[in-house]
């Protein structure tokens, strides 16, 4: 099954793939160089660029087949180590009210993610933007895919159809900015702090410190990062300094919110407002900065905030 899912992958590329046969001379390499460099300025998906050279094929079949690789392995982890009862047939579980809807939140961040950092891996090849959005929106979804149908099989979890639909949000939150926009303006981004809920049920939450910040949903906060100076080029605001729009929860440790009032917590959501770093557009001449930047704007930046929820208004004078 899980092959049939990298199949349908080498499918939807091989169209542009297929005339990876071509040699590149050193002059084309010199070329290319230049078009990359210049793209962020004159490569629009209104004016797409028309390569003058043939993209470097070999480049892209690396990075191909690199991905295909971790795509594989990932998903080979995932059959022998996450499923621990054999699977069996097909079910739809409807999990949409589970964990107040966080868990929905990280799916769409992930896919989300790995439809940003793809598109910009492509685009080294020297591709179009059109065609470097499409392999990066394609990305988001397909590596991710074949673990929704797994959990479709398995007795323990069963396929989701919330989990599918945050899947796809996350690649048309990227694919969609930049065909509206011709850039990323609202970037959603991730922060965590420790709870003391995952000692309460270990087993669920995480029982290490490795494993907390990705099971217990409690500390975990998945914000929504924008400058204003993206909609209104005229102002002076920095283009680096953004407003970032937060969602947590408190008091889930079980993943029914009913459950958890059993055990005597009372579940609610939380809402924030905060100050945010847009790290891309820190201008520098480093490209070890450039993309040191590029990786840490995953993930939100400390900073004061102000917290919403059913307790009222709190204040935040150092929020991750």
């Amino acid at each position: 099954m899980r092959f049939t899912f990298h199949c349908l992958l080498i499918c939807l590329l091989a169209r542009t793939l297929s005339p990876a046969y071509a040699q590149v001379t050193p002059a084309d390499t010199l070329v290319r160089h230049s078009l990359v460099r210049h793209s962020l300025v004159r490569d629009t998906l209104a004016r797409d660029t028309v390569p003058e050279i043939r993209p470097n094929y070999k480049l892209l079949r690396g990075i191909f087949a690199a991905q295909s690789a971790v795509y594989l392995g990932t998903i080979y982890g995932l059959s022998k180590s996450w499923y621990k009862n054999p699977l069996t047939k097909f079910t739809i579980e409807d999990d949409s009210r589970e964990w107040l809807q966080m868990d929905k939140m990280g799916h769409l961040y992930t896919s989300y993610q790995i439809a940003r950092h793809t598109a910009a891996l492509y685009r080294k090849t020297g591709i179009s933007k059109r065609q470097m959005l499409v392999y990066g929106a394609i990305s988001g979804v397909i590596f991710q895919t074949p673990i929704e149908i797994l959990d479709g099989f398995s007795p323990d979890y069963g396929f989701s159809p919330g989990d599918m639909i945050a899947n796809l949000a996350g690649s048309a939150l990227y694919l969609g900015q930049v065909a509206l926009w011709d850039e990323v303006r609202i970037q959603p981004k991730f922060s965590f702090h420790y709870t003391s809920l995952a000692q309460v049920r270990p087993q669920l939450l995480g029982s290490t410190w490795s494993e907390r910040w990705l099971k217990d949903y409690n500390g975990q906060t998945y914000w929504f990062s924008a400058s204003p100076k993206s909609f209104f080029k005229g102002s002076n605001w920095p283009a680096w300094l953004c407003f970032s729009v937060g969602y947590g929860i408190q008091n889930m440790v079980s993943a029914e919110r009913d459950k958890s009032i059993e055990m005597g917590y009372r579940p609610y959501r939380q809402y924030y407002l905060s100050l945010d770093i847009d790290l891309t557009k820190i201008k520098t001449r480093s490209k070890f900065v450039k993309t040191l930047g590029f990786l840490v704007n995953s993930l939100k930046i400390p900073a004061p905030a102000l917290q919403f929820s059913s307790k009222g208004i709190d204040f935040k004078p150092f929020y991750f």
